[in-house]
């Protein structure tokens, strides 16, 4: 369940410098390979500038790699860990700047096209401005899914 009245667009609250350190709070399984990719403990690295500046690597090596991907492949995935990725991709998806957007677009959207059955993973989990951007990016990529956007 989401802490933002509904209706309301997390992302216009959330300012770009803030969103490391966002993701290490949802998403704590992420510390590892943050602490790895800075080479500074995670809780020093996400308060960096730089974290910002590379939220597209931030988010890949970090995120999508290491924590989402592995998950929405299990035979047995924490439904927990998976509901809490997506709330942190839903507080950014729609993201005012064009740095946020791409990089949640390319590097963890676009991602689950990579193999087959990865976005069919994802979609119970994604929340509605995830699934809105999804739906709209499977249409650019002339992609059909059953029972994602084919009927």
């Amino acid at each position: 369940m989401s802490d933002v009245p509904a209706g309301e667009n997390p992302a216009q609250e959330t300012p770009c410098e803030e969103i490391p350190a966002l993701l290490l709070s949802m998403v704590p399984e992420c510390a590892d390979s943050i602490a790895e990719m800075f080479r500074r403990p995670a809780e020093t690295a996400v308060l960096a500038e730089d974290a910002a500046v590379m939220l597209y690597e931030l988010l890949a090596g970090c995120f999508t790699t290491p924590v989402l991907i592995p998950q929405l492949q299990s035979g047995s995935p924490d439904t927990h860990l998976l509901t809490r990725c997506w709330d942190f991709v839903e507080r950014i998806v729609d993201h005012p700047t064009q740095h946020v957007g791409g990089a949640v677009y390319f590097e963890v959207l676009d991602q689950l096209l990579t193999d087959s059955g990865l976005m069919e993973a994802a979609w119970p989990y994604m929340k509605e401005r995830t699934r809105a951007r999804t739906l709209l990016m499977l249409e650019d990529f002339d992609v059909r899914l059953p029972g994602i956007n084919r009927r």
